[in-house]
């Protein structure tokens, strides 16, 4: 059995990309093998609503205000705020936030999904 390796990250050095939600660092993400799940730091910029099949998502807002669409709802959301979107919920986020958020597991290319496609 391989053993998983620890990591130690700065996000200055992670890699940042443009993604559904904003611009995010890769703190711990599919660069990395044998991880339970990943993390990013997110910028909340233009979200569009998806939602994964097999994924499970954490918000947890660092800075800013804003609201979390869960299945059509909004919801007001606030530094230290945490929000568990489970699969199948429809979700978005709209503001000026900056956000730590956890796919479990990791969550593939192939487990995002929009509702108007």
């Amino acid at each position: 059995m391989n053993p998983t390796k620890p990591i130690i990250r700065h996000e200055e050095t992670a890699l940042k990309e443009r993604s559904t939600c904003g611009w995010r660092h890769l703190l711990i993400s599919r660069q990395d093998t044998d991880v339970a799940a990943w993390a990013h730091a997110v910028d909340i910029d233009g979200a569009k609503l998806h939602y994964h099949k097999v994924a499970t998502e954490l918000y947890y807002v660092l800075d800013g205000e804003g609201t979390v669409e869960l299945d059509g709802v909004e919801h007001e959301v606030h530094a230290g705020s945490i929000v568990h979107i489970p699969p199948g919920v429809v979700h978005g986020a709209k503001g000026r936030m900056r956000v730590l958020v956890v796919g479990i597991p990791d969550i593939a290319d192939d487990d995002l999904y929009f509702p108007d496609e």
